[in-house]
């Protein structure tokens, strides 16, 4: 299996300046539509004013985004003086991508459009993911997921993101899959493997890295600079952005939280995974003689007893309240935030509980911290994933 190969991501758009030198459209280009999904509709002038780039460079700039598809022209505004101005707005149509979620009871591919809306979807439950099932089902699913576009739409689709769990092979016992089927994720160059089966190029990253790309790209509300994500799948997993961008690490295993330690309710270190993964609860549910089956089915509704949910998520919470100081007190974060495969409410209710437990710690010495949800949910990892070939071809990456 390939590593995490090097990605584009949204940055400050503000503090970056544009350059006039002929050698430079293309970063001049991804400039501009950076600006324009981070800020909204925008005009030539402001676009001037905000990169430092010349009117004549920026008129050109957005006249070829124009022709290309990318960009659509507003309504003009009047009253002020002078010509009127003309906001420029990114088009819904003017790009598609492919995410691809490889989850450890679930598989999603998506079509996203360029705005970051998910315009189809295909799912596949299994009890267990090998890369031939996984194969078979992009073979089958692509001509469902793309049925609804022209020939022209299907020109534009800009490749194939992958989100998964690396070294899959590493969690066979906890969820009970055979070793043998499960090592040949070892030696299988999905990469490769899928970009022989749609014909696309595809980039591979860590699952819960993806979930936070999706809130960086796609999220709405105000995006602190630096945070922590935490993601709740079958595990949880994590995302770290800092000055704005995503840090993907030395391997794309970055902020790969599930093994932290943190206080058992006997006091006793454990991991993180044991207490806030729905695994945790999935056990805890079938326990009380209920299936979990539900929980990797149906994300925006969980019919189970009060009582047993309330109990993980205060176990849940503890457990990230704890993760969270130790990020803290280790990087200067101005938030933590809470998604995951589950019900919005339920993800108030975490997001509440772990501000409560984390307020209970003594947090001298530590600088001001806001625990809040994220804004995509269920879908973070598959729009994650098709956020990964839009970064990589149309985005800004300060660290390029």
């Amino acid at each position: 299996m390939t590593d995490a190969s090097t990605e584009r991501s949204v940055t400050e758009f503000v503090a970056l300046r544009g350059s006039n030198a002929s050698g430079m459209r293309a970063h001049n280009e991804r400039l501009v539509l950076s600006l324009v999904r981070g800020e909204g509709a925008l005009a030539k002038s402001d676009i001037a004013r905000m990169t430092g780039l010349s009117a004549q460079t920026v008129s050109v700039i957005m006249r070829q985004l124009e022709q290309d598809g990318l960009l659509v022209r507003g309504e003009p505004v009047r009253g002020r003086i002078g010509q009127p101005s003309v906001p420029m707005s990114l088009n819904p149509d003017g790009a598609f991508f492919l995410g691809l979620k490889i989850g450890r009871r679930s598989a999603d591919l998506s079509l996203v459009d360029f705005l970051g809306r998910e315009r189809a979807m295909s799912r596949k439950v299994y009890r267990y993911p090998t890369p031939d099932t996984i194969v078979a089902f992009v073979r089958e699913a692509l001509p469902q997921v793309t049925r609804a576009l022209s020939a022209d739409g299907r020109a534009r689709i800009g490749g194939l993101g992958v989100a998964m769990p690396f070294q899959l092979w590493s969690w066979v016992e906890i969820i009970g899959a055979p070793q043998a089927e499960m090592d040949a994720w070892r030696s299988r160059d999905i990469q490769a493997e899928l970009a022989e089966a749609t014909s696309l190029p595809v980039h591979v990253q860590n699952d819960a890295t993806s979930a936070c790309r999706a809130e960086l790209v796609f999220g709405t509300g105000d995006r602190p600079k630096d945070f922590l994500y935490f993601y709740f799948g079958t595990f949880i997993g994590g995302g770290l952005v800092l000055n704005g961008q995503l840090h993907l690490g030395r391997t794309g295993n970055a902020a790969g939280v599930g093994p932290m330690p943190v206080p058992g309710p006997d006091g006793r270190m454990q991991r993180l995974l044991s207490v806030a993964s729905m695994s945790a609860l999935a056990d805890q549910i079938e326990a009380g003689g209920e299936s979990a089956n539900i929980l990797w089915e149906k994300p925006d509704h969980w019919p189970f007893r009060e009582g047993i949910l309330s109990d993980w998520m205060d176990r849940a919470a503890a457990g990230l309240a704890w993760a969270s100081l130790s990020a803290a007190t280790l990087i200067e974060l101005e938030a933590v935030l809470i998604d995951g495969w589950m019900p919005a409410s339920v993800r108030a209710e975490l997001a509440r509980r772990t501000h409560e437990h984390y307020h209970r710690l003594d947090l001298a010495g530590v600088g001001p911290l806001s625990i809040r949800e994220g804004t995509i949910g269920p879908l973070a990892r598959s729009l994650g994933a098709a956020a990964i070939p839009l970064s990589y071809r149309y985005l800004i990456d300060q660290n390029a």
